[in-house]
C-alpha cells in the first residue's frame, strides 16, 4: 500500500512474503524513481502503473530512507491481497473489532458481514471499519456494505446529464444500530469507499476518523469498441444522503470526506497511530 507524496510514493504498508518485503522495502520508505525515471509530482495511478508489470519481470526502484538514497530491484510476482481482514483489539478494557476492507469487488459485502458477525460473537462491543487505501470498486457493493450498518433509507443517489436521478436505499438486514461504529479513512480512500464513509457520517451512524479522502464524485461506464478496445466514459455523479457531492464538480477532484476526528499514521513507527485513535474513539462510545 502506497500514498501519494510530492516527491513520489510513500510506502504505507508492505504485504508479508511479497516481492516488496523480500527486497527489503519498509513502511515509511519514499519511492522517488522507477527504472531511473523520476515520479516526483506524478499522480499515484501513473507511478504505480510504472511499478506494476508481468510476473517474472524486474523493476528497479530508487528510494529514500532516513535521508539516504538507495535502489532495490524487485522481481514482480502475482500478489493476492485479502479483500477482508479482521482482528480483535482492546482499548480501555473493552474488546473491539478492527475490520479492514481492501476493495469493493463482487461479493465483498458478504465477506465483510461474515467477519463482522464472527467478531461480534467473540465479544466485540464496537467496530472500526478500516477503509484506508481502499480505492473503491462496484457501486452495488458500496450500497450493500452501507446496508450492513444502516437499516433503512438512502445510502447514495446518482445523476447524470442524460440520466435521471436514481436513489439507492439500504437493503437486507443490518447489524444492531446499538453497536457503535467508527470509519477509518485516508487520502487513498476513494469512490465507493467515500460513498460508505459519507453515508455513515451523513446518517449519524458512525464517526469518521483519519484524514480527508480522495474526492472522487463521479462514476463511469465501459463501452466496448468494434476494434476490441473499450472506452471508460464518465456518465454521472453520485451524491450522499445529505445531497453533497464529494467531487469537485464533473471529473474534478473535490474536498472528499472530511473526518470528524483527525488522525494520521506515522509511517516511521511500527505502531498504527491512526488505528489507535479510531479504537480510542470507539471505546469511548461503548461506555
Amino acid at each position: 500500500n502506497v500514498q501519494e507524496h510530492p516527491r513520489g510514493l510513500r510506502v504505507a504498508s508492505v504485504i508479508p512474503k511479497s516481492p516488496a518485503q523480500r527486497a527489503g522495502l519498509q513502511p515509511g520508505d519514499l519511492i522517488v524513481a522507477v527504472n531511473g525515471r523520476s515520479i516526483a509530482g506524478r499522480p499515484s495511478a501513473y507511478s504505480t502503473s510504472l511499478i506494476q508489470g508481468r510476473p517474472g519481470t524486474e523493476v528497479t526502484l530508487s528510494l529514500m530512507r532516513d535521508g539516504r538514497r538507495f535502489a532495490r530491484t524487485i522481481r514482480r510476482a502475482k500478489v493476492s491481497v485479502p479483500v477482508v481482514s479482521s482482528r480483535l483489539r482492546e482499548s480501555g478494557g473493552t474488546k473491539l473489532a478492527a475490520v479492514a476492507l481492501a476493495s469493493f469487488t463482487s461479493g465483498a459485502h458478504g465477506e465483510l458481514r461474515a467477519a463482522i458477525d464472527r467478531r461480534l460473537k467473540q465479544g466485540a462491543k464496537g467496530i472500526v471499519l478500516d477503509l484506508r487505501g481502499n480505492g473503491g470498486g462496484l457501486l452495488d457493493e458500496a450500497v450493500l456494505v452501507g446496508s450492513i450498518f444502516i437499516p433503512e433509507g438512502t445510502i447514495v443517489s446518482t445523476k447524470g446529464r442524460s440520466r435521471p436521478r436514481r436513489v439507492f436505499k439500504a437493503v437486507g438486514s443490518s447489524i444492531s444500530t446499538k453497536v457503535p461504529v467508527v470509519v477509518l479513512v485516508d487520502r487513498g480512500s476513494a469512490s465507493a469507499a467515500e460513498i460508505v464513509a459519507g453515508a455513515l457520517q451523513d446518517r449519524k451512524r458512525a464517526e469518521v476518523v483519519g484524514t480527508r479522502t480522495f474526492g472522487k464524485g463521479v462514476f463511469q461506464e465501459i463501452e466496448e469498441l468494434d476494434n476490441g478496445g473499450a472506452l471508460d466514459i464518465t456518465v454521472g455523479e453520485y451524491f450522499l444522503p445529505s445531497g453533497r457531492n464529494i467531487g469537485g464538480g464533473g471529473v474534478k477532484t473535490g474536498a472528499g470526506i472530511q473526518p470528524d476526528v483527525r488522525a494520521s499514521d506515522n509511517l516511521r513507527t511500527k505502531r498504527d497511530e491512526a488505528l489507535d485513535a479510531a479504537l480510542r474513539r470507539l471505546a469511548g462510545k461503548t461506555r
